[in-house]
């Protein structure tokens, strides 16, 4: 038994090419950066205290002052 694998010539391979317009750009850096303020918002001014410490000390190892 033999197994016989063949190649068609005609197949083409499709590229897929993404492309982002100025728009969607800033609409994906607006979200982020309105997200990453309401998170450092909420961590900062958190009455968790695991949550606040847990920042505070992320502050500190990174060498960003904080206080």
């Amino acid at each position: 038994m033999s197994i016989i694998s063949s190649t068609d010539s005609s197949t083409k391979k499709a590229t897929a090419s993404t492309t982002t317009t100025l728009s969607q750009r800033l609409t994906a850096a607006v979200c982020a950066s309105i997200l990453g303020a309401c998170l450092v918002y909420f961590a900062g001014f958190s009455h968790i205290e695991a949550v606040h410490n847990a920042a505070h000390d992320t502050r500190h190892s990174s060498a960003f002052p904080c206080h």
